[in-house]
């Protein structure tokens, strides 16, 4: 028995006891095993991001609050025994970020209050023909306005804003319409309702400013700046890992870009609520968050380029080293100057401190572009031997487009690097960034010039580096 290890039994009716089967042991340790697994994402997942941990907690805590108008008597008849839409008005309304439930909030009650007055106005109407047309009137209204609304859910500007809204209106509206054929007390029934949505929004809007509030605008600003970092650090790393044979750039840092790639829904969403928050933080109330999508459109246009980047780079055509050291030194001093551009960007919107280097960096990065731009002229002007050649042999075409493709990529991409700069630019004007005091300008210029030692050092060690391929 010492080396069978541990045993599986189980109880049989008679007493006794039997060991289990192999196959039912193995199978109630994948079911352990996979339920262990569980436990250890969610709790990973609590850890890493608290957030969700505390909206979980904000959610239960709203849900509680609201619940004591059905467990409290007084409450209970204070609203006309129609506490469960409140609890139901919590449950649908309550998101993530303070602008998605204020925005549902506010779609929420606007849609029953109109539905709720056109409701009881077309009863009236109908009322007031007969019972042989009341039917009839109502019907007609139904369809008619059901048709509207349905039909203004299609309209780009009316679907971004208030989808919802519309559809609780066709709810409340069809709700009103046709139980009020058969209820009497249909008015007091619309204001019940009324006044339990009103209930439910109020203390969700409460909970979700009050405890923890997460801000769908400041989470759309960190989503763009770390964005345009990755940017730059993907850059680098392409590069790096292209030209110089010994470069530790990890995956994680080189699939970078990926993030701005798939971060557009996001951003559109987030744009989106956030122009239903209140003044917070550094953001003013009319804040220009349409703005932040344009400068995503920019950032996902340099993360295409560098996907084009990273694919060219991993290609299996064979550059002869001549190339690739003459070129190298080019590349690397452009793919630092559009890096810095990206990380000075970055520090501009993390900041919110109008740019004062982007203009002198930018016209660095045009100097980059120009020398690499004449090197490939020069390329295209007189033949190339290698080392290894015989004299007068000349490199053949297939040779130099995997290089030349690298270059013109690295221009466009600086290209679109100067594009985001102007859009980083309409962001801090509309949004009246402020200007750098003297103090923080002497600090910017240590920086800078620390930082400009510090590209010097890179590029000096990436031509060191190519000098031994």
């Amino acid at each position: 028995m010492a080396g069978r290890g541990v045993e599986w039994r189980i109880n049989v009716a008679d007493g006794t006891s039997r060991e289990l089967e192999a196959e039912s042991r193995f199978g109630l340790q994948r079911f352990v095993s996979k339920v262990g697994g569980f436990f250890q994402r969610a709790w990973r997942i609590g850890v890493n991001e608290p957030k969700k941990s505390i909206h979980c907690v904000k959610v239960g805590v709203a849900l509680s609050l609201v619940s004591l108008f059905y467990y409290m008597r007084p409450l209970y008849e204070g609203v006309g025994g129609n506490a469960m839409w409140a609890v139901m008005t919590v449950v649908v309304v309550f998101e993530y970020t303070v602008g998605a439930t204020l925005s549902k909030c506010v779609n929420r009650a606007t849609g029953t209050l109109l539905a709720g007055a056109l409701g009881v106005g077309v009863h009236w109407v109908a009322s007031q023909a007969g019972e042989r047309f009341e039917p009839i009137i109502l019907q007609t209204s139904v369809f008619l306005l059901a048709t509207a609304a349905t039909f203004s859910r299609f309209i780009p500007s009316i679907k971004a804003r208030f989808d919802y809204g519309a559809m609780i209106f066709i709810l409340t509206f069809s709700l009103i319409s046709v139980s009020g054929y058969r209820v009497e007390k249909l008015f007091e029934m619309a204001h019940h309702r009324l006044s339990t949505i009103a209930i439910g929004t109020s203390i969700c809007i409460i909970t979700t400013i009050v405890f923890f509030p997460v801000w769908a605008g400041t989470e759309l600003h960190n989503l763009i700046t770390n964005n345009m970092d990755k940017l730059s650090d993907s850059l680098d790393g392409c590069v790096a890992d292209y030209f110089s044979s010994n470069s530790q750039t990890s995956d994680k840092t080189l699939q970078g870009y990926k993030c701005a790639l798939n971060s557009k829904a996001a951003e559109e969403s987030l744009a989106n609520f956030a122009r239903w928050e209140p003044a917070h933080g550094k953001f003013n109330f009319g804040h220009p968050w349409l703005e932040y999508v344009k400068v995503g459109a920019s950032l996902r246009s340099c993360a295409y380029c560098i996907e084009a980047l990273n694919g060219s780079m991993n290609s299996k055509a064979k550059v002869p080293d001549v190339f690739k050291k003459h070129f190298g030194n080019f590349c690397v001093r452009l793919s630092n100057k559009s890096s810095a551009v990206l990380k000075e960007l970055a520090v501009v919107m993390s900041t919110m401190k109008k740019p004062t280097k982007i203009d002198f960096m930018v016209e660095e990065m045009k100097s980059a572009v120009q020398e690499l731009e004449n090197a490939l002229k020069s390329l295209s002007k007189q033949p190339v031997q290698t080392a290894e050649a015989k004299v007068g042999e000349v490199v053949t075409l297939v040779e130099v487009v995997p290089l030349v493709t690298v270059s013109s990529l690295l221009i466009e991409i600086a290209a679109r690097t100067e594009k985001l700069a102007g859009a980083v630019n309409v962001v801090a004007e509309k949004a009246e960034f402020e200007a750098e005091t003297a103090e923080e300008a002497k600090k910017g210029q240590k920086s800078k010039g620390g930082n400009k030692i510090g590209q010097e050092d890179e590029e000096d060690k990436a031509m060191k580096t190519l000098q031994k391929v």
